[in-house]
C-alpha cells in the first residue's frame, strides 16, 4: 500500500510524491529526489519540521521534546524524518522550493474543446499527454503557456484531480493574449504546457459547515472543490454564494444544480450587481450574506474573485466582527496588457 503526499512549498509550488507503507515522508521525499530541510534525520535537531494539513500518520516516541513539543504537536506540526503516513496527507513545508531541489512540473497538454460560456467567459477543455492524470489539490491552478508566445497565464482548475483531461473557466479579457487566442486561433490539438499545481487555496478535511463566495470565473476552483465533496462525500453543509456583474456573465448553473441534487446538504445563491438586472438578488455577495450562513464563525470560509470583491468581504468581516474558523482567499486581476491575470493567495 501506498499513499500520496502533498508537499506545499513556501513558495506556492506543490510537489506530489508517494509515500510506501512504514516509509517516512523525508525518505519518501529524498526517493523523489526531493531534498526536504534536514540535518540529523534522527528526531533529534527539528530541521525538518512542518505542519501536517491533514491525513493520518504515527510520528513514534524516538523524537525529542526539543525537536517537536507537545504543544507544537497539538498545532499539526511534524517531522517528516518521523512522519510516517497511514493515508493521503498535505504537509505545509517551510521552505522554497528552489531550495528543496525541486522544481515545479510541467506537463504536456492538446487543446480538446474551447466554448464562449458568455460575453465574459470561456471554458478551455484540454487532454493530458501524460499517462495519468495531473494530481493537484482541488482549488489549486497552473500557469498555461499561451501559443505563439512565451507568457503564460494563471488559471485555477475546475476539473477533478487525476482525470485524463482538465477544464478551466477564463475570464474574456479584451485585448488579452489568452483571450485573444481563444476567440479567434484556438483549434483542436494546439499544442500547451501547463507547469504547476500552484498555490495555497485549497479544499482542506471538511469538519465544519463551509461557506464558499466566488466571483465571476472565480467560480471555476469552487466547480473542482464540489467535483471532490460529491465523489468522497461529505456530510456538512456547503453553501455558495456566486456574484456576477450582469445576468449574462451567470455560467455553469446547470452544473450547480446537478451538485444540489448530488451533494446532502449543498445549495447555492447567485447574485447580480447590475442595478437594472431583473434578478431577484441584486447587489453584491455582502448584501445576501445571512448570519445563518457564518454559523457562529464555526464555518469555514473560502473566497475567489477580482480584488474589489475579496477587498470588499474582507472589509464586511472586519466591520461585523466576523471571525471564521478558517478563512481563505484567492483574488485575480486583469494585468496590464498583454497579461490576462494574476493570482494572490492567502490561506
Amino acid at each position: 500500500m501506498s499513499y500520496t503526499i502533498a508537499l506545499n512549498f513556501e513558495d506556492g509550488v506543490t510537489r506530489f510524491i508517494t509515500c510506501n507503507a512504514g516509509e517516512t515522508v523525508l525518505d519518501a521525499a529524498y526517493r523523489h529526489k526531493v531534498n526536504l530541510p534536514m540535518d540529523c534525520s534522527d528526531g533529534v535537531c527539528g530541521t525538518c519540521k512542518g505542519h501536517c494539513e491533514q491525513g493520518e500518520f504515527d510520528l513514534g516516541d524516538e523524537y525529542i521534546d526539543e525537536a517537536l513539543s507537545d504543544e507544537e504537536l497539538a498545532e499539526g506540526k511534524v517531522l517528516t524524518c518521523q512522519m510516517v503516513p497511514s493515508s493521503d496527507c498535505v504537509v505545509q513545508v517551510p521552505a522554497a522550493s528552489t531550495l528543496c531541489k525541486t522544481a515545479v512540473g510541467e506537463f504536456p497538454a492538446r487543446v480538446a474543446e474551447v466554448s464562449r460560456l458568455s460575453e465574459d467567459s470561456f471554458e478551455l477543455v484540454v487532454d493530458l499527454d501524460e499517462g495519468e492524470g495531473l494530481v493537484f489539490l482541488p482549488g489549486q491552478y497552473v500557469n498555461i503557456q499561451v501559443p505563439g508566445s512565451d507568457e503564460t497565464r494563471s488559471y485555477s482548475f475546475s476539473s477533478l484531480p487525476g482525470e485524463r483531461h482538465a477544464t478551466f473557466l477564463i475570464r474574456n479579457v479584451p485585448n488579452g493574449l489568452m483571450s485573444g487566442y481563444l476567440s479567434g486561433a484556438a483549434k483542436p490539438e494546439d499544442a500547451l504546457t501547463l507547469t504547476g499545481p500552484m498555490g495555497s487555496f485549497y479544499l482542506r478535511e471538511v469538519r465544519r459547515p463551509v461557506l464558499m463566495l466566488a466571483g465571476g470565473t472565480g467560480l471555476a476552483p469552487f466547480l473542482a472543490m464540489l467535483r471532490q465533496l460529491q465523489e468522497q462525500g461529505c456530510d456538512q453543509p456547503v453553501r455558495l454564494l456566486y456574484g456576477v456583474n450582469v445576468d449574462d456573465h451567470l455560467v455553469k448553473l446547470d452544473e450547480l444544480d446537478g451538485f444540489v441534487e448530488a451533494l446532502p446538504d449543498f445549495a447555492y445563491t447567485t447574485v447580480v450587481a447590475d442595478a437594472a438586472s431583473e434578478h431577484m438578488r441584486k447587489g453584491y455577495v455582502t448584501h445576501h450574506m445571512a448570519p445563518e450562513l457564518l454559523h457562529d464563525g464555526e464555518v469555514d470560509v473560502y473566497l475567489c474573485g477580482p480584488p474589489p470583491m475579496v477587498d470588499a468581504v474582507l472589509a464586511h468581516f472586519r466591520e461585523q466582527g466576523i471571525a471564521p474558523a478558517s478563512f481563505h482567499y484567492e483574488k485575480f486581476a486583469p494585468s496590464l496588457a498583454p497579461q490576462d491575470a494574476k493570482k494572490e493567495a492567502v490561506a
